[in-house]
């Protein structure tokens, strides 16, 4: 059985159904009856008379077709039927429970056969007898769902108390506010008008008839009356504004602007006419003078069971800039309409809340017009603004960028590229493709992007221009991502070499560099020189930046991370935890930054033993990346590792399986196959089957981890010591000494032929022959190495790391066997006032060495 679907000229419909078309609203009629065929020229008559409301139509012979149809769509669409004759007592039953569709509308002759048994289905609106009535309704009840989805974004005044500032601001009123400038600054000439035009023809977004008409017609001072009259400009343009659907942005930026500016002009003739927490509006606004007619809006919303309906009473200062507004009454389409049309971006005082009488689905609330007043974040958007160069569109990607909306900014990024002849913007979209691409973890296609920006600035600019530095920098991030630390480097330095050279010493781009550099040694676990290189980035951004600009989080991030390597955790918590709250303050509270720093500071609370308050980080982290990200980005598999890194180390071992096994699977779908991030979950695995006890299974993990290293990496690298010593732990807990050191004294070989004598990797290769000596008898040669590693992690961490305390306990170890049992006792309390200092009280390792003293205390 088929049914079959009209076109946007609403001709009778084809048995074929056409493939479904961009959405561009939120809104769609469905119309169903069974004698289209025989009633052809009524029909056809009919969609025209109501493509004059939407222009949607989708036509169905078929009750199963338009069943199908509605329980297909997307959740965010709201769907109108209208029903033909007897059709609705066979339908209704089967529909009225499906949440996308909101209202139905009977046509039929006889209007009183149906009112009674309509009375039970609570989505019938109304029975009609004629088409003129049925217009009338649907108009309506499109309106009433345009009004429903007005976007809107509340502070709560327990949130403005905390901070102390009753006039504070979340982050993406900023964005939303320089989304609006940029938009509001570009140029529009007669062709922007001519590609609008094309694009909905392309995409039927409007009627034929009306885009006719609006070809024919339209300019800068019929704005209003556009956005008014019923051609499904209104709900095209406020759907991509509330879902920020950039391909349609871009196409409407010329009308955006015209409606903008008639309503500015408006604004400034009529303003002597006019004498708790905060919400705004980031699409136009539609209001009314006629109280009762804003209160009906809100009476049809609290039919709706699901729905409350609100009355907003808005108190408004013709004074008050930032935010125009203006009667439009002789603008509109509708005339009778006493309107009032605000621009984007206007914010509210919430002033009072209270029930209307005594409805529960029925409030008002009263609203006063006020000024966007954040200082901070005032500051923090010039500054943004300042450094967001280029065209508006360029500015729109930039903005994007900053937002972390990674998708939308590479279908805008495509479009201008293909929009382009210049040379120069060519490489400047090519570097920003590529910059998403490796935000998305695709370093393939993000190192393909940078090389094409870079041969082409080669080509067109001298050697030391800061484009040049910009790609080197680029492809140095790639390198980095891929874990080819010395490849990095190289461009990195390549960078700072060029901005050195060409910039002020306090530009911002050095700072960048600095901190680049920095990352690359800090993964060197040289972290003497990352933190000097982190160092001189955070001055630099202390001279030029505000207190609250996103990059100092990146700044306290490093310096935080360098310290976790280090062992001070204290320290480290304390620079990821202002690296968090500047994020809070500037960044919209799904960003991918946000994510990283939840993830930084459960990382910590897991080294420290605080196994409940890690898990509580990751899973703020993991529910960001769920809403941003795609399910297979790499980023979640890091979210998997994290977690069942805590599962592993408070001995949920089935748990930590189970996490690690699902970031596997996702790097097994986005890496190639010798891919050393898979190299790393193999490793990951073998180490949870390790600690199960189960060897076998652990050592197969190893070894695939090792033949991955064996077809990518150098022979010397020290990722092949990381397995060696892997598997040679394995072998010592199977009490096979002999193979355990055979592997160990190989790992041993690589660092010291591939690391600098201080290596803090060194020192885990020493101390893991130290152990295999001690448990051969060998307590000379155990004590020598044990004192090796030892001395190494004096010099490189802190007095107060793990690795420290674990050290002393080896040696403990050691003594006690040779039972020298005051010797033992004495490295063992140093293990235990470095644990106890650096870990939570209930950490195995305190409860370990406790146990270890109480033995030798019976010995003494």
């Amino acid at each position: 059985m088929t049914g079959s679907k009209s076109n946007q000229n609403a001709t009778v419909p084809s048995n074929i159904c056409q493939p479904r078309q961009r959405m561009t609203q939120n809104c769609l009629l469905l119309w169903v009856d069974t004698n289209i065929e025989q009633t052809e020229k009524h029909h056809e008559n009919t969609l025209k008379q109501i493509q004059t409301i939407t222009g949607d139509i989708n036509a169905f012979t078929e009750r199963d077709a338009c069943m199908d149809f509605l329980t297909d769509a997307q959740e965010d669409i709201t769907f109108f039927l209208t029903v033909k004759d007897t059709m609705s007592e066979q339908i209704m039953p089967l529909i009225n429970d499906i949440p996308q569709l909101s209202s139905v509308y009977i046509l039929n002759d006889i209007k009183i056969l149906h009112e009674e048994w309509t009375k039970k289905w609570q989505k019938i609106k109304n029975v009609y007898t004629n088409t003129n009535d049925i217009c009338q309704g649907l108009q309506l009840g499109i309106k009433q769902s345009h009004q429903d989805l007005i976007a809107m974004s509340f502070i709560s005044a327990t949130d403005m108390a905390s901070t102390g500032n009753l006039n504070e601001l979340e982050p993406t009123f900023m964005y939303t506010q320089l989304f609006k400038e940029i938009l509001l600054d570009m140029k529009h000439g007669e062709q922007a008008v001519k590609d609008f035009i094309t694009y909905c023809r392309d995409h039927d977004c409007v009627s034929t008839i009306n885009l006719d008409r609006f070809q024919k017609e339209y300019n800068p001072q019929l704005a209003i009356w556009w956005y008014t009259f019923q051609s499904n400009i209104y709900s095209m343009l406020n759907c991509a504004l509330r879902s920020m659907e950039d391909d349609t942005i871009i196409n409407m930026g010329f009308f955006i602007h015209d409606l903008h500016q008639q309503i500015q002009q408006l604004h400034q003739q009529q303003v002597h006419t006019y004498r708790g927490g905060l919400m705004f509006f980031n699409n136009f606004l539609s209001t009314s003078t006629e109280q009762d007619m804003a209160l009906g809006f809100a009476y049809s919303a609290s039919e709706n069971v699901d729905m409350v309906g609100i009355l907003f009473i808005m108190s408004i200062d013709p004074c008050t800039e930032s935010a125009p507004f203006a009667s439009i009454k002789e603008e509109s389409y509708f005339k009778h309409e006493e309107e009032i049309l605000f621009s984007m971006h206007t914010v509210f005082r919430v002033c009072a809340i209270k029930q209307i009488e005594n409805n529960k689905h029925l409030y008002q609330v009263e609203l006063q017009l006020t000024s966007d007043d954040d200082q901070q974040l005032r500051v923090l958007t010039d500054r943004i603004r300042e450094a967001g160069g280029g065209t508006g569109w360029q500015r729109f990607g930039n903005l994007l960028l900053k937002n972390g909306q990674f998708n939308k900014a590479e279908e805008l990024y495509n479009v201008l590229l293909k929009q382009t002849s210049d040379e120069g913007e060519k490489a400047l979209y090519y570097n920003q493709l590529g910059f998403i691409h490796w935000n998305q973890g695709d370093h393939k296609n993000a190192t393909w992007y940078y090389e094409q920006g870079l041969k082409i600035w080669k080509k067109t600019v001298p050697l030391n221009h800061p484009e040049l530095a910009t790609s080197y920098n680029n492809i140095g991030g790639v390198y980095d991502k891929l874990g080819e630390y010395s490849k990095a480097l190289s461009f990195y330095e390549k960078a700072l070499e060029i901005r050195g050279n060409t910039l002020p010493s306090n530009h911002p781009a050095l700072a960048t560099s600095y901190n680049n550099i920095g990352y690359i040694y800090n993964q060197m676990r040289e972290y003497s020189k990352a933190l000097s290189f982190y160092e001189k980035a955070l001055e630099i951004r202390q001279k030029t930046l505000p207190s609250n600009h996103p990059d100092f989080a990146q700044s306290y991030n490093n310096i935080g991370y360098a310290y976790e390597n280090m062992g001070e955790y204290p320290n480290t918590l304390s620079f990821y935890k202002k690296a968090l709250e500047i994020q809070q303050k500037s960044l919209p509270s799904n960003h991918p930054l946000l994510a990283t720093s939840y993830c930084n500071i459960g990382s910590v609370y897991n080294d420290m033993g605080e196994h409940s308050k890690a898990l509580l980080s990751h899973e703020k982290a993991r529910e960001i990346r769920e809403k941003t990200l795609d399910s297979n980005h790499p980023d979640f598999a890091q979210s998997y590792n994290n977690v069942d890194g805590v599962y592993e180390n408070m001995g949920e071992y089935s748990k930590a399986l189970s996490s690690r096994k699902k970031a596997l699977e996702i790097r097994e779908k986005t890496v190639p196959s010798n891919h050393p991030l898979l190299a790393t979950s193999y490793n990951n695995i073998g180490a949870v089957y390790d600690k199960m006890g189960e060897y076998s299974e652990a050592l197969s993990f190893y070894e695939k981890a090792r033949k991955i290293y064996q077809k990518t990496l150098p022979p010397n690298h020290p990722s092949f010591a990381t397995s060696y010593n892997n598997i040679g732990n394995v072998y010592y807990k199977m009490n096979n000494c002999s193979k355990a050191f055979l592997f160990c004294k190989k790992a041993l070989e690589i660092h010291q032929r591939a690391l600098s004598s201080n290596h803090p990797s060194l020192a885990t290769s020493y101390s893991n022959i130290g152990v295999l000596y001690d448990k051969m008898g060998e307590y000379s040669e155990a004590l020598s190495f044990h004192e090796e590693a030892l001395e190494i992690r004096h010099i490189t961490l802190s007095s107060n790391h793990p690795a420290v305390a674990q050290s002393y306990n080896n040696i403990g170890s050691v003594y006690y066997n040779m039972k020298d049992y005051s010797k033992a006792l004495s490295y063992f309390e140093c293990a235990l006032a470095i644990w106890e200092r650096a870990l939570s009280t209930t950490h195995p390792h305190i409860k370990t060495v406790k146990q270890s003293i109480e033995f030798v205390k019976k010995k003494l």
